[in-house]
Order: structure tokens, then C-alpha cells, then sequence
């Protein structure tokens, strides 16, 4: 089977790596030969300072054929360089299909992570929660995104409780089914923009590890925390708007310290 996510973050730094790649902003006939050479130097550079390297699909799709290719070889690349991976591609769909995306990234990628919407409820998250107990992966289910509109539903109340607070009780469920190396194969998407939600689903779910999305662009505020995976992509992949190795440098270092406590 491999490497195992979750004890390999759970031995590492709080800073997650996202790469979130747009082609107009490299140089040159080539942008895509540019912005793969850029991401594994970044990669290289980091390298075990980082808890992990997400991806977010959506911008590797964007591309056709060629953003696949070039995501399936920044993916080897990283798992080369001892880094984990985390496919933020929040897949939620019936159980056959559910299955099939499990197939495609968690049982592909053993010993990687995967980030699912709940939306179809429990049948639907099966799947990808047993294909990461197999495979020695990790599921991080949304709870409470960053982004400002997550509050037109997750934070609705119901019986008194934000929709959020709910979700977040499903999951701490399931994680005591799926224990892992201290911690569970289930993990949350918890914004950092959020700081009160964060503080208080902690209790509600003490065995998830916490992806924490809305570091640096989105405002988030990087605190020490037991379990809280801090994720940055625009902020550390294009410091100041445009690929700069030594700025991206200095900002995860930044973000290391703050981190550290």
C-alpha cells in the first residue's frame, strides 16, 4: 500500500502548498513547460517543511488534456519528494459514482487525501471513506468553507444549530469508525476566515485532522492548533501576483513562523 497520509502529516509542519496553476501568468511560447518547472522547484524547495501539497482540479480541468498530464506528473513529482498529497476536487455524487471518483484519485494515488461534499449524505461518502481505509488515505469532508457565501446554507439554523454544527456531528460519527495513527481517515474542510467556528468544531470533532483553507488572499489569520492543516495557494504560489520563487520562499516562511507559535 505504501505511505500512510495520515501519519505522514501528523509528523510534519501545519503548512499545506496549494497549487492553484493559471498559464498566463508564465513566460514565454511554453507556459505550461514554465509552470511545471516552477512548481518543482517550489516542491523542491519547500519540501519536508510542508504537511502537504493540494491541488485544486479545477484549474488543472480548466486545461483539457494537457492540465491532466500536467497534474498527474506534478502528483508523481511530489510523492517522489516524500510529500503527501491532498486532490481538492470535493467530489460527492450517488455510491457508483462516488466509487469511481474514489477509484480516480484516492485508489490511483494510495497514501493521498481527498476533499468530498456531504450534500448527498452518508450513502454517498461511503465509498471514499472505505477506499481511504484501504488504500491508507484520508477523506476531508466540507463543514465550513471559507468563502463568504458559505453562510447562505451551512449557517441556516436548524433545531438551534447552524447546518454547519450538524454536518460537523456527522462527521465526528464517522471519523470513530475510521481511527488512524491517533487521529481518523475522516477529516473537515474548516475555513480559517471562520476563527469562532473553528475553535468551537474542534470540540465537536477531536479525532478529525482540520484542512484550513483562507490563508493569505482570503484573509485568514495562520494560528497554532493541534491537527490544523493551514492551506495557501495564491499567497505562496504567486506571491504579489506572478510566480516568484524567492518572494513564495519568504512567504511560507512566514507563514512557518507564525504557525509555530
Amino acid at each position: 500500500m505504501g505511505s500512510d497520509f495520515v501519519a505522514e502529516v501528523a509528523a510534519r509542519s501545519a503548512l499545506v502548498l496549494g497549487v492553484d496553476p493559471r498559464p498566463r501568468l508564465h513566460p514565454g511560447r511554453e507556459p505550461l513547460v514554465h509552470l511545471e518547472r516552477y512548481a518543482l522547484d517550489l516542491m523542491e524547495a519547500l519540501g519536508p517543511r510542508l504537511a502537504a501539497v493540494k491541488f485544486q482540479y479545477a484549474f488543472f480541468e480548466a486545461l483539457g488534456l494537457d492540465g491532466i498530464a500536467l497534474l498527474d506528473h506534478l502528483i508523481a513529482a511530489a510523492r517522489v519528494l516524500g510529500l503527501p498529497v491532498i486532490h481538492d476536487a470535493k467530489r460527492g455524487d450517488i455510491g457508483t459514482t462516488a466509487a469511481a471518483y474514489a477509484r480516480a484519485t484516492l485508489e490511483r494515488w494510495p497514501g493521498s487525501a481527498l476533499t468530498v461534499n456531504p450534500y448527498l449524505g452518508e450513502d454517498a461518502l461511503e465509498p471514499f471513506f472505505r477506499s481511504a481505509e484501504r488504500t491508507g488515505g484520508s477523506v476531508f469532508v466540507l463543514v465550513k468553507t471559507s468563502n463568504p457565501g458559505s453562510a447562505d446554507f451551512q449557517d441556516l439554523e436548524v433545531d438551534a444549530r447552524p447546518l454547519y454544527a450538524h454536518v460537523a456531528g456527522r462527521v465526528a460519527g464517522w471519523a470513530a469508525k475510521y481511527p488512524a495513527r491517533g487521529w481518523s481517515r475522516v477529516g473537515a474542510v474548516v475555513g480559517g476566515t471562520h476563527p469562532d467556528a473553528l475553535r468551537a468544531l474542534r470540540e465537536v470533532m477531536p479525532e478529525s485532522l482540520f484542512l484550513v483553507p483562507g490563508l493569505g488572499v482570503q484573509g485568514a489569520s495562520p494560528q497554532p492548533g493541534k491537527g490544523l492543516l493551514w492551506s495557501a495557494s495564491r499567497s505562496i504560489f504567486y506571491p504579489d501576483g506572478k510566480p516568484d520563487l524567492p518572494a513564495a520562499l519568504s512567504r511560507a516562511e512566514s507563514y512557518l513562523r507564525a504557525l509555530a507559535g
